[in-house]
């Protein structure tokens, strides 16, 4: 513990950096110099004049000749003030500045002032101590106890001053809470980057060179001043201390900001708001932190709210997430998530955005094992539903639902799309594969739109797929009806007293297919089980999985036509007959959710490699190539769609026939006209349940409150893509 030492009394703003660390002739503003905006004409020495009036105004000061001002310097704005060391002031005028309901003058007024630089019209009023800051003009400090800047100033980022051991740099120990999977965080960072880095833990080469690119972007001197952007509000506050504020951020009433980055813009102002402790941390643009929450060692993406109480360590948000209430620790969270009761938990896992956590959920624990934590993986569309209880180590496919329950197992599910129940009469675990499509469509349906309409994000760094049926979702489909067909044909099989692990695994796919192609009554009276989905003895029966089968068909057809049918409808020259012959080569099967984008792993697999062998240099040229493989993406999601539906059809034939085309289109219309109704359906059971009418007086009362089903924009929304969709359908068979 540091004890409290006497020093000479000019310590106080002189030394600011150890002499040991001043190189090339450097004095110790020589970083500081670099960052202020210098004005128009400079600025100047005061007048005597100007020190006396100053000085009956109770000014104080260690050196007037050391105080630097412009040609408009109203001192009578200047009162009751204690400035040390160097200060340059801006302009100082008899003018008013307002930020909501607050009106200050311009000027500073019973506030100590320590070698900082101050912008033009700027409002310092109640700041009893400020060392070391720039401060951008029309800015408002009211009210502050302490806002300081150290030499070894980091912002929040994960590097070293020169001259600090290596034990003070700060790391992020995400998706596993042992630190084996541990990152760097920096200005800039989005999920993408949190993943490849924290996934590929085992590439020691690409781990070397992130390290090494991170550590090489932030200059290793000392003597950085913090910063507060122009336009930015700070009132009624008590700590902030190497906090790099930027311009139009309105903070108030926060506890405590420590070696912190707080991006912000004039078209996207972050928001930080009273009782917020944040330390060793990076948030993004137009965030808004609210109401005692506690944030240490973390990276928060763009558009991200935390509020009332909630608890974000060691992890990493993504953009356009919220988070309330809850303790989230050691995670690395994708886009669109959603968290927020009281009485939620998530710990040690990578959720891939599009999620949504109900209250008392508890992801991860311990008490499985005397080992620390494991992992958890979720893929996107991730929804643990009241109460569930997960264990370490468990995998999800994406859209997975899990019912209220405490699953007492480790799980590995891999059918999407599902519901998931722990049936504690049978003591057996039951899936029903396919669930959201047959029974929960108006969810499925709106999931993309919802989360489109909730990115507000400006400037969208991170890229992300929105689309529920996509590439990585798809193979997981694919995948799902494969295991399908594996699990009927065995089920089949033991109905006839046959043992069927004597036969081949294609073997066996080829007889459940056949069963869920044209015995769908036979299929139905199966008891089916799943295989290697739970860490228990228990049996994992799989619900209606004849209806699945054939719900995920429709899926994959759907999925395929939608992405054709809007290429040709976009390209006029195109045809379906030139689109077979534009397609060559085989599907590819492994896609990676990139914190949000989705990739063919060989160009995830080709990024590693152009990392570690020099051609990609910077993070900036790592963001670069992402947006490359964004712009290709549209052609490999075309070519991915075109072999699914290849896929469905492969036995028959490998190029999509005209007859073929026409069976698909009309099957699709059908689709999508399900689709409608089914939105309806699910939406209208709301509606018309009778228990949910009962707190209703009449049905009066019941519209005056939750409107009519007609009038959901939602279900309006769907009729109209239907419309729009069949339309399309129609002018491409016109036109070919």
């Amino acid at each position: 513990m540091d004890k409290v030492t006497l020093l000479p009394y000019d310590r106080i703003y002189k030394n600011f950096i150890d002499e040991k660390y001043l190189h090339d002739g450097h004095d110790e503003y020589y970083y500081r110099n670099q960052q202020v905006k210098k004005p128009a004409n400079g600025w100047r020495h005061l007048h005597s004049e100007e020190i006396e009036r100053l000085v009956k105004n109770s000014n104080t000061c260690t050196n007037w000749d050391e105080i630097w001002v412009t040609d408009e310097f109203d001192t009578n704005m200047v009162r009751n003030n204690h400035f040390f060391g160097m200060c340059r002031i801006g302009r100082v005028a008899n003018e008013i500045l307002q930020y909501h309901d607050l009106r200050v003058p311009v000027g500073i007024t019973d506030s100590s002032i320590i070698s900082c630089d101050i912008g033009d019209n700027v409002a310092i009023h109640d700041v009893h101590y400020m060392a070391n800051y720039i401060i951008g003009d029309k800015c408002i400090l009211f009210n502050i106890q302490e806002i300081s800047t150290t030499d070894h100033s980091k912002f929040g980022n994960g590097v070293i001053k020169e001259g600090e051991p290596e034990d003070v740099r700060v790391w992020l120990e995400v998706m596993n809470e042992n630190g084996g999977r541990k990152i760097l965080p920096f200005d800039g960072m989005i999920t993408a980057d949190a993943y490849l880095w924290a996934k590929y833990i085992d590439d020691k080469p690409l781990q070397q060179r992130l390290f090494d690119i991170t550590n090489n972007a932030f200059d290793p001197h000392r003597g950085y001043y913090g910063t507060i952007g122009e336009s930015s509000v700070i009132k009624n506050c008590w700590i902030l201390k190497d906090a790099k504020i930027g311009p139009f951020c309105y903070i108030k009433g926060a506890s405590k900001l420590k070696n912190i980055t707080i991006n912000s813009s004039e078209e996207e102002p972050s928001q930080i708001g009273e009782g917020v402790i944040l330390v060793n941390g990076i948030t993004g643009y137009g965030c808004h932190i609210f109401y005692s929450v506690v944030a240490v060692r973390f990276v928060l993406g763009d558009n991200c709210n935390l509020k009332y109480g909630a608890r974000l360590i060691y992890s990493v948000l993504g953009d356009n997430s919220t988070i309330s209430c809850c303790e989230v620790l050691n995670n690395l969270i994708f886009p669109s998530h959603e968290q927020h009761h009281n009485n939620s938990f998530l710990i040690s896992a990578c959720v891939m955005g599009q999620s949504n956590m109900a209250a008392g959920a508890t992801l991860g624990s311990n008490h499985n094992s005397r080992a620390t934590d494991g992992e958890i993986v979720a893929s996107r569309g991730f929804w643990p539903g009241l109460c569930s209880s997960i264990k370490h180590s468990s995998k999800f496919a994406s859209f997975t639902l899990l019912s209220k329950a405490d699953y007492p197992n480790e799980m590995n599910i891999m059918l999407p799309f599902c519901l998931v129940n722990n049936n504690a009469k049978t003591n057996e675990l039951e899936i029903m594969p396919a669930y959201w499509w047959m029974y929960n469509m108006f969810a499925i349906a709106r999931n993309t739109s919802k989360y489109q309409k909730r990115d507000i994000r400006k400037r969208k760094i991170q890229n992300i797929e929105f689309e529920t049926f996509a590439p990585d979702t798809m193979e997981e489909t694919i995948e799902a009806r494969k295991l399908l067909e594996v699990w009927v044909a065995k089920a089949y099989l033991r109905s006839k007293g046959e043992n069927p692990d004597t036969h081949e695994y294609y073997d066996l796919r080829a007889v459940g297919k056949n069963l869920l192609d044209h015995e769908p009554e036979v299929c139905k009276q199966l008891e089916v089980f799943g295989e290697n989905i739970e860490k228990s003895k228990r049996r994992t029966r799989i619900l209606k999985a004849y209806e699945a089968y054939h719900a995920y068909g429709d899926m994959l057809v759907y999925y395929a036509v939608k992405n054709i049918v809007h290429y040709l409808e976009n390209h006029e020259e195109a045809s379906i007959e030139n689109l077979s012959r534009m397609m060559k080569g085989k599907r590819l099967r492994k896609w990676i959710n990139l914190g949000g984008q989705t990739m063919p792993e060989e160009d995830v697999d080709q990024l590693r490699k152009d990392i570690k062998n020099g051609v990609l240099n910077t993070w900036t040229e790592i963001h670069n190539r992402y947006n490359e493989l964004w712009k290709s993406y549209k052609m490999e999601k075309l070519r991915h769609a075109y072999f699914s539906l290849m896929f469905l059809y492969k036995d028959e034939t490998d190029v999509l026939t005209s007859e073929m085309w026409d069976e698909c289109l009309e099957k699709a219309i059908k689709i999508q006209q399900f689709i409608c109704d089914q939105v309806y359906e699910s939406r209208k059971k709301d509606y018309e349940n009778p228990i949910r009418s009962a707190t209703f007086r009449n049905e009066e009362e019941k519209i005056a409150v939750i409107g009519r089903i007609e009038d959901v924009s939602f279900v309006k929304q769907i009729k109209k893509e239907t419309d729009e969709f069949i339309a399309s359908i129609n002018n491409i068979r016109k036109d070919s």
